[in-house]
Formats: C-alpha cells, sequence, structure tokens
C-alpha cells in the first residue's frame, strides 16, 4: 500500500513537471529583442494568450483585482487537490507540506530575501494586517500614510486608533504626481517626533502611482521610523528586488500579477523585526523568531499554495522585463489615444519610474461609478471605479498579458464615443 501510495505521488509530480515542460517549451524559445521590442511582436503575446482560459465574450480590464490562472497553473492546483483528497491527514501533513518549503524557497529567490524572512499568506489584506495589528505602538505613537491606501488597510489603523489610542496620520498628493521627489517630500513635511510606522504603495491600487519605495525607506530609516509597503500592484508587475526598496515590511498577493490561485499572498518580514511582531493568530513562544508563526491559521487549502511554483515558472518564462515593456505598451496604447479628448484626462504619467500597467482615466462630468455601469451594460467591459473624496473620480483600466490589441483598441474607442455623446 505505502509502495502505491509513493508511486501515485511520484506519477503526479512527474506529470506537473511533463506539463510544465510542454507548456513552456514554446515560451522558452523566444526572440533576443529588447524588452520594447518584444513587447509589439504580436506572435509571441499569442502564444500567451493561448496559454489562458479567457471568456472573450467581455473584456476584462480589471487584473488590479485578479487576474485569472494560466492552464498550468490551474492544472496543478487540481492535481494538488486530488492529492489532498486521497488521504488529507496523511498527504497534507506526510508529503504536500513538507514541499511547501520549496514556494518559500521560490518566492524568495523571486523577491530577494532569504526564505526565512518569507511567510506564505492568502492575500495583501492579511499580509499587511499580521503587520498593522502586530506592532507594539504605544497610544499617542503616530502611523503616516497617503489618502490613496486601499481602504482596508487605512481600516485596520483607525481600528487601532479607536482601540489602542494611536494617531493615523495622511498625506495627499495629486495625479499625476508632480514627480518622486515631490511624493518624498510630502511624506517627509508630515512627519513628527511622535511618527512610528511609514506605511506606502508600491503602486497604488487608484491610479498606478508608483512609489519612490527606496527613497522613502532610507528617510524613514535615518529617523528610526519602520517602514510597510502595500505591495499589492508590485510583485510580478514589474521587475524590482528587496534591495531596491529597503523596506522593513512587505505585502502582497500573488492572484493579481503573477497568475497564482485566488487566495495566495505573501509577506516579506526583516529578519530583526520577526521576533518582535506579533502575529495575527497566536503561535506558540518557540516560533517567536520564525517566520512561520505568520503561517498559524489553522487547517487551510494547501493545493493553492502548492500551484504558487508554476505561476513563478510561468512569469520567468515570460520574462519580468517583457511583461512589463507589454504592460506599458498596452497602458500607453489606449491612453495616448484618448489622452486630448476634450473633458478626457488621463491620471497616470508616462515616466516608467512612475507608471506600468495600470491606468486610470476620468471625464469631465461623468461619474466614475455611473461610468464602469454603463460600460459593462452597454459594452461588456470591465474595469474598476476608483473614487477618494474631494480627490479622484475616475476608472481604473488594466490590461493584461491575455489581453489583445483588439480589446484595447475597443476600450479606447467607447471612451472616444462617450466624450462626444456622454453615457447615451
Amino acid at each position: 500500500m505505502e509502495g502505491s501510495r509513493r508511486a501515485f505521488l511520484a506519477a503526479a509530480g512527474g506529470g506537473l513537471t511533463a506539463l510544465s515542460r510542454e507548456a513552456f517549451a514554446r515560451l522558452r524559445a523566444l526572440p533576443s529583442a529588447s524588452p520594447e521590442t518584444a513587447a509589439q511582436d504580436e506572435d509571441f503575446w499569442f502564444r500567451i494568450r493561448d496559454s489562458f482560459t479567457i471568456d472573450r465574450n467581455s473584456v476584462n480590464l480589471n487584473s488590479g483585482s485578479v487576474s485569472p490562472a494560466p492552464r498550468t497553473v490551474q492544472t496543478a492546483m487540481h492535481q494538488y487537490w486530488d492529492i489532498t483528497n486521497m488521504s488529507p491527514s496523511y498527504y497534507v501533513d506526510e508529503m504536500l507540506g513538507p514541499r511547501i518549503e520549496v514556494v518559500r524557497r521560490r518566492l524568495a529567490g523571486a523577491f530577494g530575501c532569504d526564505p526565512d524572512e518569507m511567510a506564505i499568506t492568502r492575500n495583501t489584506s492579511e499580509s499587511m494586517e499580521i503587520v498593522q495589528l502586530g506592532l507594539d505602538l504605544k497610544p499617542g505613537e503616530e502611523v503616516l500614510t497617503t489618502t490613496q491606501d486601499y481602504p482596508r488597510m487605512l481600516t485596520a489603523w483607525r481600528q487601532r486608533e479607536a482601540r489602542d489610542g494611536i494617531v493615523l496620520k495622511t498625506v495627499s498628493f495629486p495625479t499625476p504626481s508632480d514627480g518622486p521627489d515631490a511624493i518624498v517630500s510630502s511624506l517627509e513635511r508630515a512627519i513628527t517626533p511622535r511618527t512610528r510606522v511609514i506605511l506606502i504603495c508600491h503602486a497604488t491600487y487608484t491610479t498606478g502611482q508608483i512609489f519612490p519605495v527606496k527613497a522613502i525607506c532610507a528617510m524613514a530609516r535615518e529617523r528610526g521610523i519602520e517602514t510597510l509597503v502595500d505591495g499589492a500592484h508590485g510583485f510580478a508587475h514589474f521587475p524590482f528586488t528587496r534591495d531596491d526598496l529597503d523596506c522593513d515590511y512587505y505585502a502582497t498577493s500573488l492572484h493579481k500579477w503573477l497568475y497564482a490561485p485566488v487566495g495566495t499572498g505573501f509577506l516579506y518580514v526583516r529578519r530583526d523585526r520577526i521576533r518582535d511582531l506579533w502575529p495575527l493568530m497566536a503561535a506558540p513562544l518557540s516560533m517567536r523568531e520564525d517566520i512561520r508563526k505568520f503561517e498559524e491559521i489553522g487547517t487551510h487549502p494547501i493545493a493553492i499554495k502548492g500551484a504558487i511554483t508554476e505561476a513563478l515558472t510561468f512569469h520567468d518564462g515570460i520574462g519580468a522585463e517583457r511583461k512589463a515593456a507589454r504592460l506599458r505598451f498596452l497602458r500607453r496604447r489606449w491612453s495616448d489615444r484618448v489622452r486630448d479628448l476634450p473633458g478626457v484626462r488621463v491620471l497616470n504619467s508616462d515616466d516608467p519610474r512612475e507608471s506600468c500597467g495600470i491606468g486610470a482615466v476620468s471625464l469631465e462630468g461623468v461619474d466614475a461609478n455611473a461610468l464602469t455601469g454603463h460600460l459593462e451594460r452597454k459594452y461588456r467591459i470591465h474595469v474598476r471605479p476608483r473614487v477618494v473624496e474631494g480627490e479622484l473620480n475616475c476608472i481604473r483600466a488594466t490590461p493584461n498579458v491575455f489581453s489583445t490589441l483588439e480589446e484595447v483598441d475597443f476600450f479606447a474607442e467607447t471612451i472616444e464615443e462617450i466624450s462626444r455623446k456622454g453615457l447615451v
């Protein structure tokens, strides 16, 4: 019996490996061109699009919330799920559980940190709130962030305000921004002797504004302030490593830009910060200096974690530089077409330090929620409204590697038509 179990696992594991080799043989045979040239090679991107199971009767321009997984990731997840259900208590604990250390190693390698600084979580929110609710902050101590951080993160800080007496301070910035130096200066001016933590987005959920993270973290470290980066829209969107940021904590979801199964994410904690950060759910004191204490959440579906390695392989097959160049190409394709239309305002800088695949646009006199509904009902275009009271009223459009030029051009056509006729 034991032999048959091992034989099954070996066969299943071999199937996953064979699938990867077969699926990515085409992706490895790429043109030796610059990322910018490869970004416009439609034959290559046709191969990438063919890796997904997309519903082409809807134009999906909302990769910012969650992205589909390619076939290889779906297959891996289903196979790990089948293995789990052969005998969950045995296969999960004895066979699949230990293999998640490979996932940790691969993620740490991609991010550029030690595996013992990498916790595997379910999403950005969980990762962020581990830090937000786990830091020892005293009444009157301040947390500094911006008005465009994700609402759930602002809610978490406000709960700590109500419960623990800390103080949340927010600063605003124009969109498009006045440049990286201006963003750093706006945060620096808001620092006081009571500031203990600075929370910043790597790229905002609103317009995709990329922040000068390393400069902000350096400024904070000089003052003894800890830095938490909301990387929901950073990791696997554009290339970087931990050393390009130098933050204390970094949180992200893997079901956005990495195309991993829904419900996967990670939390990076600088090694010297692990000991004093409380886990969200209780862990033994013996794990105080172990990054795995942040994964003590009880029983959970290990199949989705196991498939993360397939998503990393897919990402590597495309190439991070090529992927970012393609995403910028698609954003510019539609935004350049509508930028000069009457009443239309594109809210992205074309400086590659400040933007990548996420785009945002507003139409004068048109409410973002109404525009979102109109695009869905009339054109079957799926976008997201982004409203920050007194600052933003726009839609966020996010093409991805599975998007076609026809879909992106059709979106630009609809904005042209609405700018002329309104929502009719």
